[in-house]
């Protein structure tokens, strides 16, 4: 009887060892399940923590759309036979007589190439003069050409090409095949066309977003979503076209295979997404009841997620049970957003097996002090 009242007194001792050590601060990978729902404000804390449901779900995952305003998208094709500022002409003029005015002897034509529209929207052209060529379609000007030079020599024909030039115009920079100063043609009058004639983008289409700024007013959209009718706006002078990874990330910190700031590969992730993304929960430490994604949140959806009035952005803790009915698929659907941070508590067992490794680990290096002392003093 004594021998067992002894075992019992020594487990009892060892679990208040244990309880001791655990208090001490054991090391760990981040706060408790328990001390996460501490922090909630039914605890007098200042986050909302929500167990995923449907409902929760439903809420919770909308995320910001991609678009254009209606400022780019009712802006109509831009005429490309209208001729700008900055534009260049090329002029191949014949004449009907063996001395020309402009034709040297022995030719029957003259062929100007790369006359400049200047600043105020002329051009000159020899024995025609100054002509106004900006807001002309190449058409009218070679009327005019025409009619000048006319009155010096009998039955001129005169073509007018409009050259790519510098006067409507978009930049196109970033992660393209070809950056730089692209002019608005017939061919290249849209987005998608544009972004063609500058080589494609050159990261991965699923994740490449297209910024499009006008005046005072930007868009944004995914590339693959430019092939869409409403979002293949025109262009006009001026543009200027961004192409560029997506850079949301979100991260993952506790009992995961990986701990690291995580980039989007998609332009959606789910919860589930998420973990395997990092390797998927640690088998010997994850709680997967304990899997929690902590937000700011709106104040419009936080309104709607607690059904209470609130004023400004609030802290809310999502958490996902995987062991509960239906678990996965609330996991599955539930969107990560940009920012957020994805935490796996460890088990319980997990702190307690640390302790008594830590107690047992203690107890066998005084075992060996003192064995080591009593070596010595023999």
């Amino acid at each position: 009887m004594t021998a067992r009242r002894l075992r019992l007194t020594r487990g009892v001792a060892l679990l208040a060892a244990v309880a001791l050590t655990a208090a001490c601060g054991l090391p760990r990978s981040g706060p408790t399940r328990g001390e996460i729902f501490d922090g909630s404000v039914l605890q007098q804390g200042d986050a909302f923590v929500l167990v995923v449901t449907d409902r929760v779900n439903s809420i919770a995952s909308v995320a910001p759309a991609l678009g254009f305003s209606s400022e780019f998208l009712n802006a109509g094709l831009v005429g490309s036979d209208i001729i700008n500022p900055g534009d260049t002409l090329g002029l191949t003029i014949w004449e009907n007589v063996s001395d020309g005015l402009l034709v040297p002897t022995g030719q029957n034509a003259t062929v100007l190439d790369e006359v400049q529209v200047d600043g105020a929207g002329f051009i000159f052209v020899p024995y025609a003069g100054r002509i106004r060529a900006a807001g002309n379609t190449p058409d009218r000007i070679r009327q005019i050409i025409t009619e000048r030079l006319g009155d010096q020599t009998p039955d001129p024909q005169v073509q007018v090409r409009r050259l790519a030039g510098d006067g409507a115009t978009v930049s196109v920079v970033g992660a393209v095949g070809t950056q730089g100063v692209y002019a608005i043609e017939r061919p290249t009058r849209t987005l998608s066309q544009m972004l063609a004639r500058a080589g494609g983008v050159a990261v991965e289409p699923e994740i490449a977003r297209v910024t499009v700024s006008r005046g005072g007013h930007t868009g944004d959209v995914w590339f693959s979503d430019v092939y869409a009718a409403q979002n293949d706006i025109a262009l006009r002078s001026g543009d200027r076209i961004l192409v560029e990874a997506d850079t949301r990330s979100f991260t993952a910190l506790g009992a995961t295979g990986a701990q690291s700031r995580v980039p989007f590969e998609s332009q959606t992730i789910s919860a589930i997404e998420a973990i395997a993304q990092v390797g998927g929960l640690n088998p010997a430490l994850a709680d997967p009841t304990g899997v929690f994604i902590l937000r700011n949140e709106p104040e419009a959806i936080t309104e709607q997620l607690v059904g209470e009035e609130l004023t400004g952005t609030q802290r809310v803790v999502y958490v996902l049970d995987l062991t509960r009915p239906n678990g996965l698929f609330f996991a599955r659907d539930f969107a990560i957003r940009d920012g957020d941070t994805v935490y796996v508590t460890e088990a319980p067992f997990t702190q307690f097996n640390k302790a008594i490794s830590a107690l047992t680990g203690s107890l066998n290096s005084v075992g060996a002090a003192t064995n080591a002392a009593a070596n010595v003093g023999q």
